[in-house]
């Protein structure tokens, strides 16, 4: 099952409130809960030496000052990341105690120039840092918080010996939450390490994530070009082969609002509708109140960074009964799930 919030939307600050912070710092997550958020989402890769850290990416140069730090211009390289060239600087060619000097940035500066005066001011986090500041946020605010946790660049990881669900468990055990409980989601758009926690023990509800496009990449590695695609994924027959082996799914923010631009998934409302009858629920993401982000009809105004129809936009996609929104001012979806009381 996945969290009841009575009726509306779960409200996920999505790397915390990282609309008005540099994402994934404690800034971010404190302000998060602060404005009413339910949850968080961080991002978990692997450091060299098997610590789990909140990064967006495993390719760090855009959200921290690694590229101005000549102690590390040597690190720089190219790697091969879920099929596609990257050149920068990796979490894993690195330790934990050399990421702990590194400070992040913000990153959509261009967008968001609020956000980049705290460059260089925050340093990165572990992801057991991150269950400490959960237990005591939840204790001086005397609620339930919840982590929604995503698993990034799994086949990756596995391959080079850093198993993320290996890790995950082992930094669970070592923080003192068991094998995990209500308060964690886990999520990926691979499908296997979902699969793979459940059989480590690993409690909390598993949700699919599945992109706009494409095919999952541990399903391409192991068949190719018949890898069953995420479109497949948000069919009818699609999500009642998903129901009882994962709690809920998660689509992109164009699957729910917006015309429809594909024949055969499923679209908005019926989506959801369909997702429910097989009894998984759905989340989406992300919800953002720049013209950037926001569906052409809910833009205002020609400037990117200027704020558009977001309240609009953010109750068409509640209005579709999804279960639970990423937002990146957590403030605004509490305000936008208000409007449907």
């Amino acid at each position: 099952m996945l969290a009841d919030t009575a009726g509306h939307p779960l409200v996920i600050g999505h790397r915390g409130a990282s609309g008005y912070r540099p994402e994934h710092t404690r800034a971010a997550y404190e302000l998060a809960f602060a404005l009413g958020a339910e949850a968080v989402e961080p991002d978990l890769v692997a450091t060299r030496d098997g610590v789990l850290v909140l990064r967006h990416e495993n390719e760090i140069s855009g959200t921290t000052d690694v590229a101005s730090r000549p102690e590390f211009a040597g690190r720089r390289t190219t790697r091969e990341i879920d099929g596609a060239q990257l050149t920068g600087w990796f979490t894993e060619d690195f330790t934990w105690a050399e990421l702990a000097s590194l400070r992040a940035t913000e990153r959509l500066g261009a967008l968001r120039q609020a956000s980049t005066s705290f460059d260089g001011r925050f340093p990165l986090l572990r992801f057991r840092d991150l269950l400490q500041l959960v237990e005591e946020t939840a204790a001086a605010q005397d609620r339930l918080l919840r982590i929604v946790a995503e698993f990034k660049h799994a086949s990756h990881f596995a391959r080079i010996g850093l198993p993320l669900d290996e890790l995950f468990a082992a930094e669970l055990e070592a923080a003192g939450w068991g094998r995990g409980d209500a308060r964690l989601i886990l999520e990926s758009f691979e499908p296997t390490i979902l699969d793979r926690l459940a059989d480590r023990g690993v409690r909390g509800a598993r949700v699919f994530l599945i992109e706009e496009s494409g095919a999952p990449w541990d399903l391409v590695l192991r068949d190719g070009a018949a890898a069953v695609s995420y479109d497949d994924a948000v069919t009818e027959a699609g999500l009642m082969r998903l129901a009882g082996r994962f709690d809920g799914v998660s689509v992109s923010k164009s699957r729910l609002v917006g015309a429809a631009r594909r024949r055969g998934p499923l679209h908005g409302a019926d989506l959801v509708d369909a997702a429910h009858s097989a009894g998984l629920g759905v989340y989406t993401w992300t919800l953002r109140p720049e013209n950037r982000f926001l569906t052409p009809a809910f833009r205002r105004g020609s400037a990117r960074a200027h704020w558009g129809d977001w309240l609009g936009e953010f109750r068409a996609v509640i209005e579709t009964g999804v279960d639970g929104i990423f937002v990146d001012q957590p403030d605004l979806g509490i305000e936008a799930r208000g409007e449907r009381d």
